[in-house]
Parts: C-alpha cells; sequence; structure tokens
C-alpha cells in the first residue's frame, strides 16, 4: 500500500480504495505464482514495473460508488489487470517496443516466444478467476470485451502504414482496444453492486467515455511527452506506422508539403522525414485538437455519473476521469 501512498499525491482518486487496491496487489501475486520458473520470472518482472492500475481502480470505485460491501470487486478489478497486462506484453511483440513504462520490455528482456506464452497464462488465469465468481453475466461482458480488444488489435495491425486512414476509422480501433476494456471494468464494479439496468448504462457510459480519453492523451503524449515521464519514447507511433488522431488531423488540415511527409513517414517508413512531421504535428494545432476531444470525452464520462448518488466515491470517479486528461504520464 505505501507505493500507492507515495503515488497519490497527484491522483487523489486512489485514496478511498487504497485498502482494496492492497488486496487487489495480494490477489495478483498469489494468482501469478506458477511452478514453471520462467512463467514465475516474468510475472514477478511485471508486478515490479508497476503501472497506474486505472482499470482495476475502476472496478473498485464504481463497486463502491454504487454501494457494494463484500470482496468478490477485489478479484474482479485483480482479473482486469491480467487481461490488461496480456495485452500488453502480446502489444509488445507486435509493435517490437523496447521500452515500457520506462524500462526494458518483456520481450526485450526475455524474447518474443516467452512474452507471448505468458501473455497466453495471463489471459488463461483471468478467465479462471472470472469462474470463481460465479456470475454468468460478469463472463459474458469479460468475454465480449476479451475479444473486441484482440479484434481492435488485428484493425490496428491491418491499418498499419495506411496514411488513408480518417477519424471514424481511428475511433473504431482505440474503443476497440482500449476504452472497451474500461469500459468492461466499469461495468463489472456495477454488475457485482447488483443495481438497475440504468446504473448498469451510466457505468459503462462512463468506462467507455474514460478510456477514450485515455488514448486520446496516450497518442498525444507520443508527440508531446517526456521520455523520462511516459517511459516511451516520444515518436513511438510514427515510427510503427501507426495513424493516431494528431496525424489523422495534420492529413486533414495541415499543408501539401506536410501531408506529403506524413505520407513518406507512415507509408514508407523514410526516417528522414520524421523530423519534419514531429514539427509539424506541435505547430499545426492537432495536439490542441487531440486535447478538445479528449475533453469531450470527459464531459460524457461526468454526464453519464450524474445517475450515482453523491459520495467519496463518486467524486473519486470524476477526479478519475480529470486525471485521464490532465496526466503526463
Amino acid at each position: 500500500m505505501n507505493e500507492y501512498k507515495n503515488n497519490d499525491s497527484g491522483n487523489s482518486f486512489l485514496s478511498p480504495v487504497l485498502p482494496d487496491l492492497e488486496a487487489v496487489d495480494r490477489i495478483i501475486r498469489q494468482q501469478m505464482h506458477s511452478d514453471i520458473a520462467l512463467v514465475g520470472r516474468i510475472a514477478e518482472y511485471l508486478i515490479n514495473a508497476g503501472g497506474k492500475r486505472i482499470r482495476p481502480v475502476l472496478v473498485l470505485l464504481m463497486a463502491k460508488a454504487l454501494g457494494y460491501q463484500g470482496k468478490q470487486h477485489q478479484t474482479l478489478a485483480a482479473t482486469i489487470e491480467f487481461i490488461h497486462t496480456a495485452t500488453l506484453l502480446h502489444d509488445d511483440v507486435v509493435d517490437e517496443s523496447e521500452l515500457r513504462r520506462g524500462i526494458p520490455s518483456a520481450n526485450a528482456l526475455f524474447g518474443n516466444a516467452s512474452s507471448v506464452l505468458v501473455g497466453d497464462f495471463l489471459y488463461t488465469r483471468a478467465f479462471q478467476m472470472m469462474v470463481s465468481v460465479g456470475n454468468m453475466r460478469i463472463l459474458e461482458v469479460l468475454a465480449e470485451a476479451t475479444n473486441l480488444i484482440a479484434e481492435g488489435e488485428v484493425m490496428q495491425l491491418m491499418n498499419a502504414r495506411n496514411a488513408a486512414i480518417d477519424e471514424d476509422g481511428y475511433m473504431k480501433v482505440i474503443y476497440a482496444k482500449t476504452a472497451k476494456l474500461f469500459e468492461a471494468s466499469s461495468v463489472l464494479g456495477a454488475l457485482v453492486a447488483h443495481v438497475s439496468e440504468e446504473k448498469i448504462g451510466a457505468a459503462a457510459r462512463f468506462g467507455r467515455a474514460v478510456g477514450m480519453a485515455f488514448q486520446l492523451i496516450d497518442d498525444m503524449l507520443d508527440y508531446a511527452g517526456d521520455t523520462g515521464v511516459t517511459g516511451k519514447n516520444v515518436g513511438n507511433d510514427l515510427k510503427e506506422g501507426k495513424m493516431t488522431l494528431p496525424l489523422i488531423y495534420l492529413m486533414k488540415n495541415g499543408s501539401e508539403k506536410q501531408k506529403a511527409s506524413v505520407r513518406k513517414s507512415v507509408e514508407e517508413n523514410d526516417e528522414s522525414c520524421f523530423p519534419a512531421v514531429l514539427n509539424a504535428v506541435r505547430s499545426s494545432g492537432a495536439m490542441d485538437y487531440t486535447y478538445q476531444k479528449a475533453r469531450q470525452a470527459v464531459a460524457e464520462a461526468v454526464q453519464a455519473l450524474s445517475a450515482l448518488d453523491s459520495g467519496q466515491y463518486k467524486k473519486s470517479l470524476l477526479k478519475l476521469s480529470s486525471f485521464s486528461v490532465e496526466r503526463n504520464y
């Protein structure tokens, strides 16, 4: 719990669920145990690598905001973190990433095959944990989310090095690969609390909107962030040929010279154009546009919370939504 206390100065939404987070970490360590030495080594590395734990926190806060008093939300929060970590392991292999949260990625240290297989272990362990809760609807929500996340990753792979991707196509991808798990996290908190369909719907809208904002800011920080703070190399998405919203804006509103640089960078992987594209993104209004889209998503999240009763947990959910756009990492 001390780790969370130390990191909570700017993230005060954590405060009401710090004891729950400590329990979630215990569950994660217990469930990551394996008699296979390599699984244990990679699992321990992932645990020590840290992370924001936003999705588990969303499960915990939503459950508490809706009056839940039991312990199952802790198991579900750990389950969500397993699914999220599995997707990161697989993503880093696909993207050939060398950094994750400012340290060498698991695939860089242990190899692609090990990372993929341990990712599979985490997925299957997550489903074992889901079954232990004994709620068929929770199983349905997580099965649907996991399937859509996989589809989102395939969509992103298919769209790689295609400078013609438009904003609608981009929004579909980030909903599938990122916002869907936020949505599922929020819905799990509502389901375990056994609330009305109206409140389950509000939880879904909140999680989805926060997830969209979170990914939009991630994509903005890829061009505006500090590697020492974000833990990722600036311009990674460009180097991987990903058409995120800043580039899509530039392709629609930039000069012909700027558009040509984007096409050469994305479609031909021409590294000589990278500095020009980075400068264009930062000077064209693309960053402001992306930020405003994230702000719009947060406004939708705040509106969704109007269905919940007031209290410290609702306040923390509001703070979490603000954090999703105000963060610099």
